[in-house]
């Protein structure tokens, strides 16, 4: 259950008034000494009262001589800085309530001016009101403008982006779409295994002769087949015979694919 708010004000009960002192000064006895504690900072506590002869001190005479001769070789500016008594303390307290005098009187009169703005929208006329009011309203109605102006170009912004973004993320879609629709040319199917070791032979057979000296030349003289090649007339079967080197007719290797 949560505590009932106390009205901060002079009890005329004597028995309520000594009954409520003996609480808070307990109280506050304990909070200085827990502040102390807790803070690791040097305080005291000296309560007058009318009911005692002799003031209430925490924590001892001694401990509140000491922490009142280090108040006193502070610069008295430096000791006045926070320091109220009642008449400052009350002064301070009628200060913020006239501050909060001042800001309910105006939040009451932007009420009443707008529900007035809302009544001259319905039909309801302007005559009996002087030129304060007229000037309040018009201040209400710039401020409502305003709010609305700003409203439609934070929607206007927030439409910008998302169109943008909608935009980019569209086109990101259609490349990653166009990458995926592409024709991919299909690698050539493997060769057989007999036919890969021809080629491997032939390449080696190949290097082989590039790189052997005139001697390997002077042995692929000794074939048959080469010397009947180096011969005036080759014999291509039958009685046909075509002259070595002649460039009228189709030579011997000819490839029906290349020019």
């Amino acid at each position: 259950m949560t505590r009932k708010k106390v009205k901060l004000c002079y009890i005329a009960n004597d028995s309520a008034r000594k009954a409520t002192f003996k609480k808070r000064k307990k109280g506050l006895l304990k909070k200085v000494s827990e502040l102390s504690t807790l803070c690791g900072i040097d305080a005291c506590a000296i309560v007058y009262s009318l009911y005692d002869n002799q003031p209430d001190v925490w924590p001892s005479h001694h401990g509140v001589q000491r922490i009142v001769s280090q108040f006193k070789r502070i610069p008295e500016m430096e000791q006045s800085k926070k320091m109220v008594n009642q008449d400052s303390f009350i002064r301070q307290r009628i200060m913020k309530s006239n501050d909060q005098l001042k800001k309910q009187r105006k939040d009451n009169r932007e009420k009443e001016m707008t529900e007035l703005m809302f009544q001259t929208l319905v039909g309801r006329s302007l005559h009996p009101f002087d030129m304060m009011d007229l000037n309040d309203l018009g201040w209400t109605i710039e401020q409502y403008l305003k709010d609305i102006y700003k409203f439609q170009s934070d929607i206007n912004n927030k439409m910008a982006m998302v169109a943008g973004s909608s935009s980019s993320s569209s086109s990101a879609v259609a490349a990653t779409a166009t990458a995926l629709l592409a024709p991919t040319l299909p690698l050539p199917p493997p060769l057989p295994p007999r036919v890969m070791r021809n080629v491997v032979d032939s390449s080696q057979t190949a290097t082989a002769a590039a790189g052997s000296s005139s001697g390997g030349f002077d042995l692929m003289e000794k074939q048959p087949w080469f010397m009947d090649l180096m011969s005036p007339q080759a014999s291509l079967g039958g009685d046909m015979m075509l002259p070595l080197g002649d460039s009228c007719h189709t030579p011997l290797w000819s490839n029906n694919f290349l020019p």
